[in-house]
């Protein structure tokens, strides 16, 4: 989705909020969004990410989501809401802002083309943890894609711009068409658990099967997408062999929520039959082989630090 917001912030710029006098120093745009641009930001030697938009409501729907979250989150953890205020642009109209950790990574796709596609797996698996986070707190994603979702060190997964998070039973704020199932004539567009998983699916895709899935809706007229093409590219693909089957449930939304898919992805990364084969493809094998064990490590840490359920 294009955006219409206009405020620029130019490098080297200070931001200094309106009722709080919070000061920011200005480094770089990090991306926009439908609803306003978010960049990176400093104060007192610290990053920040600081998201500016045109709509006050708009941007508080997105601060009251952080805030639930940051309530299920346990004591001596740091919090991924830092400050919320208004800054002053041009001619002297007003912005709302808020702030929040700057998340230090790289986007999905270049993550796993810089680490290795066997990291897939592991990274799979820890935004479907993040994505249950949010099911279990009543919300639904929305604009689930391959730019929103950032990936650290050892596969750890953060989610970015909360633009489209929506609470379950509403229709979703914000989407992108390629990952929404009403546009492949597969539901609605109201926001549930099921609504994320369809999306997370349309993911696994687009990372392993980009051109193809670009061509396909090249091609098709709007009434004949549907989930049968998108399987269809899956099971012609050699690295989405293993998944084709949760990739199916998925789509026709059999998954309750998150959760649910992550417990049914754990499976498939540890199911004995998968290991002896021998034609399996590279980034599954890379879990469970000798080259894997740094993969299996981040699991226990995972499993123990429980810091991304």
């Amino acid at each position: 989705m294009t955006t219409s917001f206009k405020l620029e912030l130019r490098r080297g710029s200070v931001v200094v909020g309106k009722w709080k006098q919070g000061k920011y120093r200005v480094e770089r745009l990090l991306g926009e969004g439908a609803n306003g641009k978010v960049y990176l930001v400093q104060k007192d030697r610290d990053w920040y990410a600081l998201k500016v938009g045109a709509d006050a409501v708009d941007l508080q729907s997105e601060v009251n989501v952080l805030k639930s979250l940051a309530k299920q989150k346990g004591q001596g953890m740091e919090p991924f809401l830092f400050d919320v205020d208004d800054l002053y642009g041009p001619a002297g109209r007003e912005y709302p802002f808020y702030v929040m950790r700057y998340v230090r990574g790289t986007t999905l796709a270049s993550y796993l083309k810089e680490q290795g596609a066997e990291w897939f797996p592991l990274v799979g698996l820890n935004l479907l943890s993040k994505l249950g986070r949010l099911h279990r707190a009543g919300w639904a994603f929305g604009d689930l894609k391959v730019e929103n979702v950032m990936v650290a060190d050892y596969g750890h997964v953060e989610l970015v711009d909360f633009g489209g998070v929506t609470a379950v039973g509403k229709s979703i704020r914000q989407f992108t068409e390629i990952y929404d199932r009403g546009y492949w004539n597969s539901g609605s567009r109201s926001a549930d658990p099921k609504y994320d998983l369809f999306s997370y699916s349309v993911l696994c895709i687009q990372l392993h099967e980009p051109r193809r899935l670009h061509q396909l809706t090249k091609e098709l007229l709007p009434q004949n997408r549907s989930t049968v093409e998108l399987m269809a590219i899956a099971e012609a693909s050699p690295a989405l062999k293993p998944v084709t089957g949760w990739l199916r449930q998925a789509l026709h939304g059999e998954f309750r929520d998150a959760d649910e898919g992550a417990a049914a992805w754990r499976l498939l990364m540890h199911r004995k039959d998968t290991r002896r084969s021998s034609s399996m493809p590279g980034w599954l094998k890379g879990m469970v082989a000798t080259s894997g064990v740094l993969l299996a490590a981040s699991i226990f840490v995972w499993l123990l630090r429980n810091v991304w359920m």
